[in-house]
């Protein structure tokens, strides 16, 4: 998009992505192995894929539990994520177009309720140039800087109920931004091509299906709860017999693993108040203890992101190698640790003023 440049990085900016260069230098020279970017890539993709692919086969034979199923691949499904990440930022087969597309390809199907990669490439690209402000559609599409409430928890797991409970802001927002002279002309038709394309035609198909799924069952609780049940046409019961395996094999599992990762994420993600282009200001360490439930299905997301912003060329692997140290350098640079008062400056942005 077409907004103006962010600031260079600050000195202290600088510190820290030296710093921690230097500490990355120094494990992959420890470990040779670590020069195999590609096949390492390569080989955790096909074992999540294939973790993945076990569990749907165990569940459909009636040899391992829904609820295991839905646990183990919401754990596979966290590392296809962190391929994503890295694969947006070309780390794997980089002069291999064939192969990282077909990579891009299979963490989008096994993660069918995520926006599109490629879309999501430019949305990436943009949000590390500006993070945080009210250009950064990647953090603002998982609800960062929305008021915390009912709304925004829902919005945080379900990517598509993010869409239509905003329908109004997504018509209205784009066109306040130009007339303020945020976003051009150009923008805005960007805006519309995005919305357009980002979860069509796979995200939204999955979603109807899990939404279906969900009233189904909550219609029908409603029922018993009143001592009754609700006759439904036979051409309406009948679906569960597909839906149900596909729910508990892929969509359930991404549907936890997606409130996992956005809680996390929107808020170790600051919002609105942050200097443009300031990295300690754009994000925290969030590895607080009661957290550790949430991390177990991003891949432990919110103790390691805030090193990524600082040194992009890392995969998610080699950070989680040199996290130990890495917060030291942060620590010792003034970025914020377990900043839980995040979630009270979010609800503060959107109180109105008092009049004098």
């Amino acid at each position: 998009m077409a907004t103006a440049p962010a600031r260079g990085k600050s000195a202290t900016d600088k510190t820290i992505q030296r710093d921690i260069i230097a500490i990355s230098d120094d494990i992959r020279q420890r470990h040779g192995w670590l020069k195999h970017q590609n096949a390492i890539g390569f080989g955790i993709f096909a074992i999540a894929i294939a973790g993945c692919t076990l569990n749907a086969v165990l569940y459909l034979q009636g040899m391992m539990p829904g609820w295991a199923v839905i646990l183990l691949t919401a754990f596979w499904t966290s590392l296809l994520h962190e391929l994503e990440h890295d694969l947006i930022h070309w780390m794997y087969f980089k002069n291999n177009k064939v192969v990282h597309h077909l990579m891009m390809l299979g963490v989008y199907l096994w993660r069918p309720t995520t926006i599109n990669p490629w879309v999501r490439r430019h949305l990436h690209f943009h949000h590390h140039k500006h993070s945080g402000s009210e250009t950064d559609l990647e953090e603002r599409g998982i609800t960062n800087g929305e008021k915390w409430g009912l709304k925004r928890l829902i919005m945080v797991g379900d990517n598509m109920l993010a869409v239509y409970l905003r329908a109004f802001k997504y018509l209205t927002e784009p066109r306040k931004l130009y007339r303020r002279g945020v976003i051009t002309r150009q923008d805005l038709k960007n805006f519309r091509l995005i919305g357009l394309v980002s979860y069509n035609p796979l995200g939204v198909m999955v979603h109807a299906v899990w939404h279906f799924f969900v009233a189904y069952h909550l219609l029908n609780g409603v029922a018993w709860l009143a001592g009754s049940s609700i006759p439904w046409p036979e051409v309406v019961s009948a679906q569960l017999s597909w839906i149900t395996p596909l729910v508990v094999v892929l969509i359930a599992p991404n549907m936890l693993r997606t409130f996992c990762l956005h809680f996390i994420s929107s808020n170790m993600h600051y919002y609105g108040d942050n200097e443009p282009g300031k990295i300690t200001e754009q994000c925290q360490v969030l590895n607080v203890w009661w957290l550790w439930p949430l991390q177990a299905f991003c891949f432990n997301f919110g103790s390691t992101h805030a090193i990524h912003h600082f040194v992009v060329r890392d995969p998610f692997y080699v950070r989680q190698m040199t996290a130990k140290r890495a917060h030291e350098v942060l620590r010792e640079n003034g970025v914020r640790f377990n900043d839980l008062g995040t979630f009270r400056r979010a609800n503060r942005m959107h109180e109105k003023p008092q009049a004098a």
